[in-house]
């Protein structure tokens, strides 16, 4: 599948970042879609206006008309609302499914032979919603979360040790939240194991500053959540799909018996291409490691369980 055009849903912080990034790394052309009347038009011409200064080849244009996207080769959906003040867990997931399941349905109408790829939260269970909504093959719907918690895990231990980013090599498995897992037996620091180059403690550190990354910056920013790290995470999976480039990295995908996992999306070691999750890479992690994926699933699980429950499909 060659790639051509890429539809943002969300022109919000994340939608509109995300947009940038793939035409300035001259991806593919961007349509960018929001409800909001003149939001995505408006950032649209923002990001177009730049191009001549990246000297990329590609275009973007904004609509509030799902209709007038047309046939995008992927789809990425960041569109949704964020947990507010007294809004319990059980209230977003409603709120966002309602969302997503009418996004999903447009897309499968529209662009049937599309690739789905999910930012919205809750992400692994949104990421089944729209498997299960647009009825497409699992290995063409796919969620963002794993690359940016391994980048965010990569980030910190690089300026805890004063090494350049590219010195360490490590992958954050599981769920999108609190039980995810960094795998720090296979996680490298200058080609050497991380656990001889840093105590324990630091290392658990690090993990907890993960683990917790998200929340740091909504601390800061009060009223917004990160934005330009998960946008270029979506960049990268788009990168690897348009140039059919399976580098390994960690993605929410739809496991069937892979991890000794069936039936849920949760994030793992993968290679993507032209036609989506080319390979579910069966990492060999330590007994802990092993037993905390399963924890992290559990969690996932009963989101999905939640979700079967609140919205018929």
């Amino acid at each position: 599948m060659a790639v051509d055009r890429v539809a943002v849903i969300g022109a919000g912080n994340v939608g509109a970042t995300t947009a940038s990034r793939i035409v300035d790394h001259d991806l593919a052309d961007v349509v960018l879609y929001d409800v909001v009347p003149g939001l995505a038009e408006g950032k649209a011409l923002d990001i177009l206006q730049a191009l001549p200064l990246t000297k990329s080849g590609r275009t973007v244009r904004g609509t509030t008309e799902f209709n007038e996207i047309g046939a995008a080769d992927i789809f990425v959906i960041t569109a949704g609302i964020r947990r507010g003040p007294g809004m319990s867990r059980s209230d977003l997931l409603k709120k966002n499914a309602d969302i997503i399941s009418g996004i999903c349905k447009q897309i499968a109408r529209q662009s049937p032979d599309s690739i789905v790829i999910m930012v919205t939260n809750p992400l692994d269970a949104m990421a089944y919603l729209a498997y299960r909504v647009t009825g497409f093959d699992g290995a063409r719907v796919m969620g963002m979360a794993g690359l940016l918690d391994s980048s965010r895990f990569r980030a910190f231990i690089a300026q805890r040790a004063g090494v350049p980013y590219g010195e360490v090599d490590a992958l954050v498995l599981g769920g999108h939240g609190d039980l995810m897992v960094p795998v720090v037996s296979r996680t490298t620091l200058s080609g050497v194991p991380l656990g001889e180059k840093m105590t324990v403690t630091e290392i658990e550190e690090l993990v907890e500053r993960t683990r917790n990354a998200g929340g740091e910056i909504v601390s800061l920013l009060k009223n917004a959540s990160a934005f330009y790290a998960p946008a270029e995470a979506v960049a990268t999976m788009v990168a690897n799909i348009v140039r059919d480039e399976p580098g390994l990295l960690s993605a929410s995908v739809l496991l069937q018996g892979e991890c000794g996992i069936d039936g849920i999306f949760l994030g793992v070691p993968v290679r993507l291409g032209r036609r989506g999750v080319q390979e579910i890479v069966n990492m060999e992690l330590d007994p802990a490691e092993e037993a905390a994926l399963h924890r992290s699933a559990n969690q996932v699980r009963e989101n999905i369980f939640e979700l079967d429950q609140l919205h018929p499909y």
